[in-house]
């Protein structure tokens, strides 16, 4: 990809419109300062001192943060919520970036999702943060639930460009994503050829039909929880992929770290990465990548280009720590002349 045919995507970007369907969840960063501690009078336990705190949407809302960042037209989030002060700041985050949130239902037998991450302000970096405090649904989601929601994805459907499913939950039906929202997916992406529909799955990629999926290489081999630091056999990766294009019905890109992607179109294709030097922050890179393959795919790249076009999203958005990165315009411009200087040196 040269510079000018990039410019021609991103300048299409602006006319795209993409709904997000998927697990919402709060990101509720708490700052605080070691110095200010105290000890409870009650417990003798350590007090900490929150002198700050900071929202954002996480989860499906990193893919709508990262799809405005990049200067997406319209964007919709479909799914369900709380009806709890938690839903109130998610929905003010995704308001922030210019999202709707007309499709973003609540529901009193749900809890609004959450991460909850302390952190130490004077330590930014990834060793500042303390234990995640994890707020999730537990139960199965209830059909009723899973039905309001479709509607809520029917009634945007002849109106988008793309669809983004981020299934983040892992607990067995118990997200947004269940098995029957799966199906429908499915049948909805079979009637409307002209929408690029993509999904995104920690633990259920595999049952996916008719969109493209976009695993990691573990979740392409079907290893579930891989160790911090292990890489994936990439020729195992790569035996995989056909079967695995021709069981989904639909194109395969698989995230392989900084190695890049590998895609099925059905031929498969390695898109290298970006080395970035110095330290990373991983979070939220898969659903940067997400943003930026489907809005460049929505701008009629091919399935190449849209992949390394995602590289380079994620290689910018985990350059800043202690925080779900975004990555704009501008930078993809610099990204990919100093991708070039890469592949140049490789040879």
């Amino acid at each position: 990809m040269n510079p000018e045919r990039l410019q021609q995507l991103i300048s299409a970007f602006a006319s795209l419109r993409v709904a997000v369907l998927g697990d919402f969840f709060l990101d509720k960063y708490l700052d605080t300062d070691p110095a200010l501690a105290e000890i409870s009078v009650e417990t003798g336990r350590s007090a900490h001192q929150v002198t700050g705190i900071r929202r954002s949407a996480g989860a499906a809302g990193t893919v709508v943060n990262n799809l405005s960042a990049l200067g997406a037209g319209t964007l919709h989030a479909i799914g369900g919520v709380g009806d709890d002060g938690e839903a109130f700041d998610l929905r003010r985050c995704l308001k922030d970036v210019r999202c709707s949130t007309t499709g973003l239902l609540s529901f009193d037998s749900l809890m609004t999702p959450t991460y909850l991450k302390p952190r130490d302000q004077t330590n930014p970096g990834l060793t500042g943060e303390y234990d995640r405090y994890d707020t999730k649904n537990r139960r199965p989601t209830p059909s009723a639930v899973s039905q309001q929601v479709l509607a809520a994805l029917d009634q945007v459907l002849p109106h988008v460009d793309g669809v983004i499913v981020i299934d983040q939950v892992t607990e067995e039906n118990c997200g947004m994503i269940t098995a029957q929202v799966r199906d429908a997916v499915a049948e909805r992406a079979r009637r409307s050829p002209h929408v690029i529909f993509c999904a995104d799955s920690r633990r259920h990629i595999q049952e996916f039909r008719h969109v493209i999926v976009k695993p990691n290489q573990f979740e392409a081999l079907g290893i579930d929880r891989p160790a911090p630091g292990t890489v994936a056999d990439p020729v195992a990766v790569r035996q995989r992929l056909p079967a695995m294009r021709q069981q989904i019905g639909a194109p395969v890109c698989v995230t392989l770290s900084e190695r890049g992607m590998l895609v099925s179109d059905p031929e498969v294709t390695l898109v290298p990465g970006f080395a970035v030097e110095g330290p990373i922050d991983s979070t939220g890179a898969g659903d940067s990548a997400t943003a930026g393959l489907v809005l460049a795919l929505a701008a009629g790249a091919t399935l190449p280009e849209a992949a390394l076009v995602g590289n380079l999203v994620a290689s910018i958005t985990i350059q800043q720590l202690a925080t779900t990165g975004t990555a704009t315009p501008v930078q993809l411009a610099a990204r990919l002349d100093a991708w070039h200087g890469q592949q140049e040196r490789r040879r």
